[in-house]
Order: structure tokens, then sequence, then C-alpha cells
């Protein structure tokens, strides 16, 4: 695909298509790596994207419950009282 390269006030950019937009699901940002001979963009995701769904899912199925105890038998809380 041939993209022109355009003004945008002192530099220049490219214009990418609604489709391509939506397709690669781009918002706001972008995340450009340089590479020897090529720019490869991509969209930038949140880290934690759709974790509300996965821990919604996890508690229907009642598998959210802790791996580890809250509290451990040798530990010392008076070390922070």
């Amino acid at each position: 695909m041939d993209l022109s390269v355009i003004k945008i006030g002192n530099s220049k950019g490219i214009r990418l298509s609604k489709t391509i937009l939506e397709k690669y699901e781009i918002k706001d940002t972008v995340e450009l790596t340089l590479k020897k001979d090529h720019i490869i963009l991509k969209p930038k995701v949140k880290p934690r994207k759709g974790w509300d769904k996965a821990f919604k899912k996890m508690y229907e199925r009642e598998d959210d419950r802790t791996l580890l105890p809250d509290v451990f038998q040798d530990e010392n809380l008076e070390e922070w009282a």
C-alpha cells in the first residue's frame, strides 16, 4: 500500500484510513519501532485490557479464590506496628 507523506505544521506525516484504524484497533497512540531498513507501527494497548471481563468470569465460576494465604504462619506482624 502506498501512502502520501503530507505536511503537518512544521513536520510531515501519513494518514491512515478509517478501515486500517478499525481493523488494528488504533485509538489515540501507536508504538513506533525503528529497524535498520523499516518502520513498524503497532497499536498501543493498555497492559490490563480485558482484565475486568476476565475477573468477572472468574467470579461467576467461583474461581477467584486466593492462592496464597493473606498471612504466613512465620510472618512477624509486630515489625509493622
